[in-house]
């Protein structure tokens, strides 16, 4: 069920101007993102379906999950994707105190960097070796966590349109019109790579990608 819109209001980006909700922008580009990941159920399938399109996108990664499946994640960068930084434990923010919460973030990113390091440097491009992005999962967390992780040089990156994707309630019809409606040049578009976003995730966007691609928008990974 949709309580939160999939546009995100203009009179929200204007209350939290500190948090990058879009990129200002006149030309024809859309920043898909995907949360949760790297998973095995989905993941490469998402990697191969960009390819198909020649799009590159911003992997917000779970450092557990980076942990379990290093190769998904060293596929990620390999492909010429952005990584972004989930918490280790997909924490929401409101229910941590905030050196814990903050503890967690900084072990998901000790833990890419030292992951980035074991790669061979050819194959990472500008956009990898910016490891500043951050998203709070659920995009929730209190005044003071992101105070402090703007503090340690962390961008907090939300979003200006939600697919809905992990939302069983939500026809792939739904989550489709959610994006194709909604989004517009500067998007930032936010997808899961999990198994419960999945269903929709697979039906959706390789019909968003044709959609855009269709009207002339390239797809880019956040910097």
């Amino acid at each position: 069920m949709q309580i939160i819109p999939a546009k995100t209001p203009g009179f929200v980006k204007l209350v939290f101007p500190n948090f990058i909700w879009n990129i200002n922008t006149k030309n024809k580009e859309l920043y898909l993102t995907f949360d949760d990941g790297p998973t095995p159920e989905i993941t490469d399938w998402v990697l191969s379906t960009l390819e198909g399109h020649n799009a590159k996108a911003t992997f917000f990664c779970i450092g557990n999950n980076i942990e379990k499946y290093p190769e998904i994640f060293k596929n990620i960068i390999s492909k010429g994707h952005t990584i972004g930084n989930h918490t280790y434990n997909h924490l929401k923010g409101w229910k941590h105190k905030t050196a814990d919460y903050l503890a967690d973030v900084e072990k998901t990113q000790s833990l890419i960097h030292s992951k980035i390091q074991t790669l061979n440097t050819n194959t990472l491009n500008n956009q990898q070796w910016n490891l500043s992005l951050f998203r709070p999962p659920y995009g929730k967390f209190n005044s003071k966590q992101s105070k402090q992780l703007q503090e340690l040089g962390y961008k907090i990156v939300l979003w200006d349109v939600l697919s809905y994707d992990w939302d069983a309630s939500v026809s792939e019809s739904a989550c489709l019109k959610n994006v194709t409606s909604t989004a517009k040049e500067g998007s930032i578009i936010v997808f899961h790579d999990s198994v419960k976003a999945s269903p929709n995730l697979k039906h959706v966007l390789p019909k968003v990608l044709e959609y855009f691609s269709e009207r002339g928008f390239v797809f880019k990974g956040l910097n």
